[in-house]
């Protein structure tokens, strides 16, 4: 089933724009069809909503980071749709980098003691979510690598910036929509992560015309 393709991943497209040529026989396309559609129809989604965000951030150094809210053996294809969106790709997995939440804090007793035993246990990419200023300081004194932001207010999120004082990473996570990512990034983060985009990104209308030859 030779093709022509007539755009390359990432390019930005306009309605009506060909997308490939496909030649063979009319029971091979149509059987493929739908899965073929619905696949492209919901990666370039992910790619489209991500781009949005992007261009949402404006002129800031802040880049938007994917997460692991991916469909079940979609991960690889969805991380790889947000790329060609303009994000970065995030941890693919628990197996490389560390997210220390509260649960785990609240397991083991501090965020310094969680820090301690994944420095232990030689664990990459150590990074400590915070819901307040006073465990960002613990976190950066504890020697995280990244300092995950949660929920905060940008105004908060300027605090904490200042804290850490480029010790080490930061990350603003939680309540990023397209309509508070630009102010999010503005306030001096390194990174800024939405789960929506992979999420919630609805699908692009992409469909499949035949001509018989």
């Amino acid at each position: 089933m030779p093709k022509s393709k007539k755009c390359n991943d990432g390019d930005t497209l306009n309605p009506q724009s060909v997308l490939a040529v496909i030649e063979g026989s009319a029971r091979g396309i149509l059987t493929a069809e739908r899965t073929a559609l619905n696949t492209l129809q919901h990666l370039s989604g992910i790619a489209t909503t991500t781009c949005a965000y992007v261009q949402a951030m404006g002129k800031t150094s802040a880049k938007l980071l994917d997460t692991r809210k991916t469909l079940p053996g979609w991960r690889k294809m969805e991380k790889y749709a947000t790329r060609m969106g303009g994000a970065q790709n995030h941890r693919m997995g628990l197996y490389d980098g560390v997210m220390i939440k509260d649960n785990h804090i609240g397991v083991v007793g501090s965020i310094t003691k969680c820090v301690e035993m994944a420095k232990a246990a030689n664990l990459p990419k150590i990074e400590v979510e915070c819901d307040t200023l006073d465990q960002v300081r613990e976190a950066v004194d504890a020697g995280a690598d990244i300092v995950l932001l949660d929920n905060m207010a940008p105004d908060m999120l300027r605090e904490a910036v200042a804290i850490v004082a480029g010790r080490c990473k930061t990350e603003a996570s939680g309540g990023v929509r397209l309509d508070t990512i630009g102010d999010i990034a503005a306030t001096g983060v390194d990174y800024v992560s939405a789960g929506r985009i992979t999420q919630s990104a609805p699908a692009v209308d992409i469909g499949l015309d035949v001509a018989i030859l």
